[in-house]
């Protein structure tokens, strides 16, 4: 099963679906695809939509599925990639009326150089980036939470 999160953002996101349509049709995409599309409205003859769900399905969708297709989300990709799943994240745009600013594409970039996601830039990559899925394998995001914790606390106790 692919698992496509388009995340909660109150504009669309359609393009994606569009393409995972196409790529289905083209038999580029043969597993079942489930969809968490937000507000994004869409009818598909081969998807399974949700608009959204709770946590504890969503959460059972990305531990279940074999690779994830998201937005480029902070939260949708490290939970994928906390959970070592595959993750193709497609950044929302504001050029195509998707986001506010193009903060998406500088995660995507990153978390693409990183070797946490596979990133695309447009839709149109989906298809080669699919290709590339069976042999990626998943940075492990390593947390700087407790190095962060230790240099505050010594900090404090300095007095600084």
């Amino acid at each position: 099963m692919v698992f496509v999160t388009l995340g909660t953002q109150d504009k669309t996101f359609e393009r994606v679906l569009i393409k995972v349509e196409k790529l289905i049709e083209k038999g580029i995409i043969t597993d079942e695809v489930v969809v968490q599309a937000g507000t994004t409205r869409y009818e598909s003859k081969y998807m399974k939509i949700f608009d959204f769900i709770d946590s504890e399905s969503f959460n059972k969708y990305i531990k279940s599925c074999e690779y994830i297709i998201s937005h480029g989300g902070v939260g949708a990709i490290m939970t994928g990639v906390n959970c070592g799943k595959k993750v193709i994240a497609v950044a929302r745009r504001v050029k195509y009326g998707e986001h506010e600013n193009d903060h998406q594409v500088e995660i995507v970039k990153k978390f693409d150089e990183i070797g946490h996601i596979i990133g695309c830039d447009e839709v149109d990559e989906l298809e080669e980036k699919i290709g590339l899925i069976n042999d990626f394998q998943v940075q492990p995001y390593i947390s700087n939470n407790k190095k962060f914790c230790d240099m505050i606390t010594q900090l404090i106790d300095e007095g600084n």
